[in-house]
């Protein structure tokens, strides 16, 4: 199952939004065949594995990232494949929680006298599909915001500088972060002052959608985030005569309304889980970001933090609060050096909720 887990991984930049799924099968303590499912629209994991076994798959067991689909999509159901193998056993490490499964592919394989397990490796598995089973259970995006702070919790100076605070190093590690990402969101505000691309810059097949949060539409369209119009979302309280000159240049510009002039960030990650986006990366300023951490949307924060003081700028998020007790608790997943920055993983909660 590790095996066929890092296999899964092969596909962490192309398969959304279809989950990342790998398989190995192994016949008398051999693997007989392996794969991983690359994109949508070409062939599950099992079903390249299977190629790859042949004959040798009869009486062989099947280990698989997640649980056999049983419908027909893109492709034909898996679960078919695997019962014209004779394979005899099917491990699968969690079970699939898209409506369309839910159970019913390792049913059906135990109907037709498959021996079947699940569970194991179970929670790697989930976390290697943590967008996915985010966007079939809460409809919306697995959501991940990035910032780069200074010692003193700083993401730019006074004066809006902030080119670079951060190292090579840890800039690098955001293209990953931007690769493996469905879409990367930032706001309106940033795309006036930053002007950013949000792409990736070399390596990949496919780009990240870029959502732009825009209460005001007023943005040039010749922005470098607008470069070449397709691949680039405005999502909107109510559309107005900026949105045409944004259209002009390619640009879908969608309304999804909100109140006292403020996008509704729920129904905004909504759409974009309807649009198949597994997973969010978040790029934005503390305005933008202060709305999504009210909102509870967050569900993971990368921060990157270098050794400098900026003294008074931007924070990392514009909260206000009255109170210490009100302050939102964060808990360290991972701490760890990337060139002269640390980087820290945090999700939501105290190291109590941990224990």
């Amino acid at each position: 199952m590790a095996r066929a887990l890092e296999l899964a991984r092969g596909g962490m930049a192309t398969t959304a939004p279809n989950p990342r799924v790998g398989c190995v099968i192994v016949r008398d303590g051999q693997v007989v065949g392996e794969g991983f499912h690359v994109r949508p629209g070409e062939p599950h994991a099992e079903r390249l594995a299977l190629q790859q076994a042949g004959p040798a798959a009869r009486g062989a067991t099947a280990y698989v990232t997640l649980e056999p689909c049983c419908h027909t999509g893109r492709t034909p159901p898996c679960t078919e494949a695997l019962l014209a193998s004779g394979v005899a056993r099917v491990v699968a490490a969690m079970e699939d929680p898209d409506p369309r499964v839910a159970g019913g592919g390792l049913a059906r394989l135990r109907a037709r006298g498959v021996a079947v397990e699940a569970g194991l490796m179970a929670s790697e598995a989930a976390r290697l599909n943590r967008g996915f089973v985010s966007r079939v259970t809460r409809g919306r995006p697995f959501t991940t915001a990035k910032v780069g702070v200074s010692l003193d919790g700083r993401t730019a100076l006074a004066s809006g500088e902030s080119q670079w605070i951060t190292g090579p190093e840890a800039r690098a590690d955001v293209q990953r972060l931007r690769a493996v990402s469905g879409a990367v969101m930032t706001g309106a505000g940033t795309v006036r002052a930053d002007d950013p691309r949000l792409t990736v810059h070399a390596g990949v097949t496919r780009q990240p959608l870029r959502v732009v949060v825009a209460s005001d539409l007023a943005m040039s369209p010749a922005a470098r985030i607008f470069a070449g119009g397709a691949g680039v979302m405005v999502l909107t309280v109510a559309d107005g005569p900026h949105g045409d000159a944004l259209r002009q240049a390619g640009v879908s510009v969608v309304p999804v309304g909100g109140k006292a002039g403020r996008v509704d960030l729920p129904a905004a990650l909504a759409l974009l889980g309807a649009h198949g986006v597994n997973d969010l990366l978040v790029e934005a300023g503390p305005r933008l970001l202060a709305g999504l951490l009210d909102a509870r949307l967050i569900d993971e924060l990368v921060v990157y933090m270098a050794p400098r003081l900026l003294g008074h700028g931007r924070p990392l998020a514009d909260i206000t609060l009255a109170a210490l007790s009100e302050a939102p608790g964060w808990r360290y997943d991972e701490v760890r050096r990337v060139g002269g920055d640390l980087r820290l993983t945090l999700t939501p909660g105290t190291e109590s909720d941990a224990t």
